[in-house]
């Protein structure tokens, strides 16, 4: 049963940058650090403002020294001077380490301290360069930071970062503007020797009203690129008649200055895109975004997004997804609101928020038939979500949007849609256990109680405190889970509905089991079941069999367990949730095993493990290889008991369940000594 998982090579860097010229003292310093790695961790924070060339910098010398380090390289954009959003919390970065290292969902903690000590472990003996693009504070770095010496981390930020430097040794590496003659030779670099010799003294006034900044240099040469046949005279009188000033005091309004003149080159198409590009939820998107976005077809979209990539004005990255500078994207921001109707603003918006929700809804409908039906309002005119085919299409959508999905709710809050707001969160929650993300879970239902508190229908607020209450047992948080969960049994009585009621008592079974009181957990499964049953709702009944079955065999009541648990299987079988089954025939093998029916029990467990794996469900998976330790050792194959066992413990521990952790390893323990008794 154990699986030996390949060693992952992470290769996250960005494509290098094209057309690098100068900077030979910065990088001759960070060559001296990298000269020290072997001895010490080494950060180079490499500071300046927006534009000026930082996360070049890093990416060129990354890419000069890949090779040294032969267990790859993690980066993250950690969003530190993000116009519309807040800097990435640590946490986040580090789940996307983990990711990225290979980690199943399923075994990493659930505590960000955790997920910390597990990233820390996993890269303590590796070779790897660790690019953190664009941080705002020393706080933000030091827990990114790997505990051993064997790593090197390369840090960006526009500010100075005086506490990595005092408190954890770094090295600083402060950019200025580029020189007139490094000037020259990137913008030669972009446009060729020979137009740049042609106009010598046109290349001399556009270094000199771009002020050296790199970022403005880039724009420029996209807009000459785009116009060959313009003469360079001709670009630099007309950035001269725009009045752009010298960036060396003012680079945020330098660039604001060379952005608008960037800008009037656009076409009416292209400049809508580029505002509302400004204004997009999230921190990229793809083309089929961008199409709902802006209105127009995904073909189309596709060709205004690469023709803003010619004009330096958005990036694409590995997988095709596109994203601008932060600096270009408050600007966009900026023209959207300033020339854009407001009528047509807040019909973009709204089209963007449609196509998230309802393709996040056909997504949770693929992950769990059987959840609760979600009533989402008809999408916006011209609006056109995805139809995701399946479960792993689903699951890859989800994955690829996840940072988006997070930025909609925000979006939807802003724009008074207040229904979408929750909604939102309900069609995620299948997707956030699965994946373990049980914290953004949260995060989303906190997000909804305001707007459940606008709702005029009462059982929408049943629902919220339903799923805020179980989604802080997730995280072990028992006291307010109560709260929320006994508001929403208050609620749901109020209301007469039956249906609510029922969902109200299995979040609350889950909850006290959960907080191991199983007699309490009992109780809320029966009265579920008696509800359901009342209600003929067989589908959910399933759910509450399982549940009353399970419970009544951890109280050693083998009888009415199994007579609840078969009732349960078979109408699991019956609508096809094999999410429900794998539970069930795990619920059946412990109660078979107690028994001492050590085949059977072997038998269900199999098959439950075999479900849990197809679905990606490492929680379930664990409870498994636990119960399938048991038959093996008592059927006398010990080696596939002692696999089984160290495999469950191992999960156990990456998903913080140290209690059962520790049963599982006393176990272990007991079988080397004595191989013949468990």
């Amino acid at each position: 049963p154990a699986r030996v998982l390949p060693a992952v090579t992470p290769r996250q860097l960005p494509a290098a940058p094209t057309s690098f010229v100068g900077r030979h003292d910065e990088l001759a310093a960070l060559d001296e650090n990298l000269d020290r790695s072997s001895r010490t961790v080494v950060i180079s924070a490499i500071a300046g403002s927006g534009g000026i060339g930082k996360t070049w910098l890093a990416l060129h010398w990354a890419h000069r020294y890949a090779s040294r380090f032969p267990d790859g390289q993690l980066f993250v954009d950690l969003r530190g001077f993000s116009p519309d959003r807040q800097p990435m919390d640590p946490s986040v970065a580090i789940r996307g380490f983990l990711d990225a290292l290979g980690v199943e969902p399923g075994r990493v903690p659930v505590a960000p301290h955790a997920q910390g000590a597990l990233f820390r472990s996993l890269v303590a003996d590796r070779r790897l360069l660790i690019v953190l693009d664009n941080a705002v504070d020393t706080a933000q770095v030091a827990p990114l930071l790997p505990g051993t010496d064997s790593c090197l981390v390369l840090v960006t930020s526009r500010n100075q970062l005086s506490g990595l430097i005092s408190g954890h040794g770094a090295e600083h590496v402060a950019l200025d503007v580029l020189g007139d003659d490094e000037a020259r030779r990137l913008l030669a670099a972009r446009l060729g020797p020979a137009r740049t010799a042609a106009e010598a003294g046109a290349v001399d006034e556009l270094v000199r009203l771009c002020g050296g900044l790199p970022l403005a240099l880039s724009v420029i040469a996209a807009r000459a690129r785009m116009k060959p046949d313009v003469p360079l005279g001709a670009l630099a009188a007309e950035l001269r008649d725009l009045g752009l000033r010298a960036l060396d005091d003012d680079p945020a309004a330098g660039i604001t200055t060379v952005l608008s003149w960037s800008h009037r080159a656009l076409t009416a198409e292209q400049a809508t895109a580029f505002g509302l590009l400004g204004l997009a939820p999230g921190p990229d998107v793809d083309q089929h975004a961008a199409a709902n976005l802006t209105g127009l077809e995904p073909w189309r979209a596709l060709a205004v997004l690469r023709d803003l990539e010619q004009a330096s004005l958005v990036t694409r990255d590995a997988r095709g997804r596109y994203r601008m500078h932060d600096l270009v994207r408050r600007y966009a921001a900026e023209t959207a609101r300033r020339d854009l109707d407001p009528a047509d603003l807040d019909a973009a918006l709204h089209r963007v928020v449609d196509f998230y929700l309802h393709t996040a809804h056909t997504g949770h409908r693929a992950l769990d038939p059987a959840a609760t039906p979600v009533d989402v309002a008809p999408p916006a005119p011209c609006c056109h979500p995805l139809p995701l085919a399946d479960d792993l299409a689903a699951v890859a959508w989800f994955d690829a949007e996840h940072g988006c999905l997070l930025a909609v709710q925000d979006t939807a809050a802003a724009l008074g849609r207040w229904t979408v707001v929750w909604q939102l969160a309900m069609v995620m929650t299948s997707f956030h256990v699965r994946r373990g993300h049980l914290h953004d879970n949260l995060r989303l239902w906190r997000g909804a109680l305001a707007a459940a508190d606008r709702d005029p229908d009462p059982a929408t607020r049943v629902l919220v405190h339903r799923n805020v209450g179980f989604a802080h047992a997730k995280v072990h948080r028992h006291e307010e889970a109560m709260r929320h969960l006994d508001r929403a049994v208050a609620l749901a009585e109020a209301t007469g509905d039956g249906f609510l009621l029922a969902h109200t008592h299995i979040a609350l079974a889950w909850a006290w089991e959960l907080h191991d009181d199983v007699p309490r957990a009992l109780e809320h499964s029966l009265k579920a079941l008696d509800v359901l049953r009342a209600g003929d709702n067989r589908a959910r009944e399933a759910v509450a069999l399982n549940m009353v079955g399970w419970y009544y065999a951890l109280l050693d009541v083998p009888d009415r367990a199994s007579e609840h648990c078969r009732a349960a299987l078979a109408l699991h079988r019956e609508h096809g949730d094999r999410n429900g089954v794998a539970a069930t025939l795990d619920s059946l093998g412990y109660i078979a095993r107690s028994a001492g029916r050590h085949e059977q029990a072997l038998e269900c467990y199999q098959e439950a493990l075999g479900l849990f794996r197809e679905l990606d469900h490492t929680y379930g998976a664990a409870e498994a290889l636990e119960g399938i330790g048991h038959p093996l050792a008592a059927l006398g194959r010990l080696d596939e008991a002692r696999a089984a066992w160290a495999e469950a413990a191992e999960l156990f521990r990456s998903q913080r369940r140290d209690v059962l952790a520790a049963r599982v390893e006393s176990r272990l323990a007991r079988l080397d000594h004595l191989p013949q008794q468990v």
